[in-house]
């Protein structure tokens, strides 16, 4: 009884321990932020932004004006209505009156035409009249009139840009995991994307020019798919141009995250089913993290009820493993305002890791949402 006592205990403790160890070289290697320095650049290209909106007249009236009176020379503001019956329509048109740089593409609500965000995007591009291309949705807002110029700057030297899209979350204990599950998310796919390995963009705030997208053929290889427009189209697009993440502060924007389970469980089963079509290699490389994660926190827990004498042995790893974390993820949160997640960062890991537990059942269960 002793030496399985004994066996047990080195097993968990070599789980945790080890689990730490890997979540360190992770974080060390494809996490760490390298800092971007801001810079004012004479490239100021002509640029078309494209909002895809279905039944988003609130959000329009709110959130334009913040994008048509950025502080750039030439750019145009495109809105693909697609298909609204909430009075989107007439808001758009009274607005045209006032910006002459908005345009509006009109898709009727007919048969023909459900196919989408992509489809509505596709139309957007093809009206578009300038090569450099950046995108965000109805409900997003940049956090300063520096967007455009911002991320306009950074198709000096590269065909694609991906931003940072932070949500605006309630205090609830729901509102912390969304935080922290998008905040991690875009410092995961922003250190991947500094080390070439760029496997997504947000659609909130994002930007390619036209020749990458007519390139790749469009959503083509997954026009079948609900989703994916931005992490799948970057995925295949990163194969072949020049990507940079942009981390300025004032080229952020900013959403209302989900204010109910229901709504984010809905969000989330999207997602995670647009998962299933990416490359191998980072099915791998994400899908292994989480399992780790899972692991690591599964030994914690099991050495603390098992072996409670030990806890001072147990907190100690842990403590370490959260130290590491917060010298490599607090100063991102910080620079994108996350300023409670890297005050309370072991709070939010617990919940991420808890999340990662609950989904990663889901997903044995979710299949792709398709098109029929």
């Amino acid at each position: 009884m002793i030496e399985l006592f004994n066996t047990f205990n080195v097993i968990l403790f070599t789980v945790l321990g080890s689990a730490s160890l890997i979540l360190i070289f992770y974080w060390i290697l494809l996490f760490r932020i390298k800092k971007q320095i801001p810079k004012k650049s004479n490239f100021t290209p002509p640029i078309s932004v494209i909002i895809a909106a279905r039944n988003e007249k609130d959000n329009l009236i709110k959130n334009l004006p913040h994008l048509l009176n950025q502080d750039y020379l030439n750019f145009e503001i495109i809105v693909v209505n697609n298909g609204s019956f909430d009075g989107s329509k007439e808001a758009l048109d009274a607005m045209m009156l006032q910006y002459s740089n908005l345009k509006v593409v009109q898709i009727e609500l007919k048969e023909q035409y459900k196919k989408g965000k992509k489809f509505a995007l596709t139309l957007g591009i093809k009206a578009a009249q300038h090569e450099h291309l950046l995108f965000t949705d109805a409900d997003c807002s940049p956090v300063s009139n520096q967007w455009i110029t911002s991320m306009a700057n950074q198709f000096e030297k590269h065909d694609v840009v991906v931003g940072i899209a932070p949500l605006r979350t309630n205090n609830s204990i729901l509102g912390a995991c969304i935080s922290y599950e998008t905040f991690h998310t875009a410092n995961q796919y922003i250190g991947y994307t500094q080390r070439n390995l760029t496997y997504m963009g947000v659609g909130r705030n994002m930007g390619y020019t036209k020749s990458v997208f007519f390139k790749n053929k469009g959503f083509a290889n997954h026009q079948h798919i609900m989703s994916g427009d931005d992490d799948l189209f970057i995925q295949e697009v990163a194969q072949f141009s020049k990507v940079i993440a942009c981390t300025d502060k004032q080229a952020l924007v900013y959403s209302d995250g989900p204010r109910s389970v229901v709504s984010w469980f809905k969000q989330k089963i999207r997602h995670l089913s647009t998962g299933s079509f990416y490359v191998l290699k980072f099915k791998f490389l994400l899908g292994f993290y989480a399992l780790i994660q899972m692991l690591w926190l599964i030994g914690g827990v099991l050495l603390f009820v098992l072996f409670p004498p030990l806890w001072y042995v147990t907190l100690s790893i842990i403590l370490i493993k959260w130290f590491v974390q917060w010298i490599i993820m607090g100063p991102f949160a910080l620079h994108i305002q996350h300023k409670k997640i890297a005050y309370f960062l072991p709070y939010y890991d617990i919940l991420f890791t808890l999340y990662l537990l609950f989904f990663g059942v889901i997903r044995i269960f979710i299949k792709p949402k398709t098109w029929n």
